[in-house]
């Protein structure tokens, strides 16, 4: 008697084990999809974005993005999400294909923006962020490992204006120049104290597999997604070759 209780025990935990299985795992896989269609609308809203902001007739100065190895784009950051701290936007970056950061803009990897800086803290509307990075060293530093902007890599606010004079101290000497938009307002603003990082999990999520922000960068062959035509198509128009 005791042997069939425990067998029967066993049959329903088993039974169990299984329902709790066909529960779960859609729930998994919806979640899943639901991270992969995020990271594309992620995508997506960079290139509106950066469309937007050259769009208008005091955007970035044209020297400026001539000159710029990578791109990285923080489309709706909320800002008081950094005020809690832990909490930080997502976005993409791309940058110039071939060795020296001369070819055409590549397929794009996913970021990360983490708090800190008090500029961040005023208010909480949404706003978009655009970091230009400047030279081989800011682009190496950042497709390798999380950055202090302003400790590890230098930043400034970056001037705007197509014909705005890109030759002063600040942005001669500065790897990063960062600018924010918010209620349709589009400035030069220090993210001093921020940091920046590869985000690997949406890497994996957007290419299928594990691959870090260097290979995506440096690998010519790789496809980049759909959702990055308006983005690379707009940069691409914009300025088509890096200048000196």
């Amino acid at each position: 008697m005791k042997l069939l209780n425990e067998k029967c025990f066993a049959t329903l935990m088993v039974g169990a084990f299984a329902l709790a299985g066909l529960v779960f795992a859609p729930t998994a896989l919806a979640k899943a999809k639901d991270d992969d269609t995020k990271d594309n609308d992620r995508i997506q809203n960079a290139g509106t974005v950066v469309q937007e902001i050259l769009d208008i007739p005091d955007d970035v100065p044209q020297d400026l993005l001539d000159k710029a190895r990578c791109v990285i784009v923080y489309p709706s950051v909320v800002k008081a999400a950094f005020i809690v701290g832990g909490s930080y936007g997502r976005g993409v970056m791309t940058c110039r294909t071939h060795k020296d950061y001369t070819g055409p803009w590549g397929a794009p990897t996913m970021m990360a923006l983490e708090g800190g800086s008090v500029g961040l803290q005023i208010g909480g509307q949404a706003t978009d962020f655009v970091i230009l990075v400047m030279n081989n060293r800011g682009a190496d530093s950042v497709l390798h490992s999380k950055v202090k902007l302003g400790g590890d890599a230098s930043v400034a606010a970056g001037p705007k204006g197509r014909d705005a004079s890109a030759e002063s101290d600040v942005t001669l000497r500065a790897e990063m120049l960062s600018y924010s938009r918010a209620r349709g307002v589009f400035a030069g603003i220090s993210l001093e104290g921020s940091t920046v990082r590869p985000d690997n999990d949406a890497n994996k999520r957007i290419y299928g597999k594990d691959i870090t922000a260097e290979d995506i960068i440096t690998e010519s062959r790789l496809h980049a997604p759909e959702s990055a035509h308006l983005l690379l198509a707009r940069l691409q128009k914009a300025s088509p070759h890096r200048k000196e």
